[in-house]
């Protein structure tokens, strides 16, 4: 069987794709870009936020919270030690951030509700913007020097 032909916008893609590869700088040895320390601040936040609301408010099971404080734990570990899985774990949930905030302007009835929903889609979607780039600075090989 024959390969298909690749579409000439595919060509075009590809061609902006390694252009933009080229201009990547791996991360350093102990390097840590603003993006990745706003992110690790946010897991850790989000962790002590929910166990200690858990705990004052007695409202809630202890064990949801629980497991998200533990994966929210993981998470900071993961994005401490620059790992690309915890890197693109927290995108996700940004993603999932941005999308609950955005369809919450939906029933939000007064104008607090909808202050609130634009300031956390746009958080959550800036850092989201900003952790791509550190994410394609980690997983970018090594250069070599000669």
């Amino acid at each position: 069987m024959a390969e298909r032909e690749k579409p000439a916008g595919y060509a075009r893609s590809e061609a902006k794709n390694a252009e933009v590869r080229a201009t990547l700088e791996p991360l350093g040895p102990d390097e840590r870009p603003a993006p990745l320390l706003v992110a690790i601040g946010v897991a850790v936040v989000l962790a002590v936020a929910n166990l200690v609301g858990t705990l004052v408010s007695g409202d809630v099971p202890l064990g949801g919270t629980l497991i998200f404080v533990v994966v929210m734990a993981i998470a900071a570990y993961g994005l401490w030690h620059r790992r690309a899985w915890a890197v693109l774990g927290f995108l996700a949930l940004l993603g999932i951030i941005v999308a609950f905030a955005t369809l919450s302007l939906l029933v939000a009835s007064n104008l607090a509700a909808v202050a609130l929903c634009i300031v956390v889609a746009g958080g959550a979607g800036t850092l989201f913007w900003k952790l791509i780039r550190v994410l394609g600075r980690i997983q970018a090989p090594a250069r070599e020097t000669y």
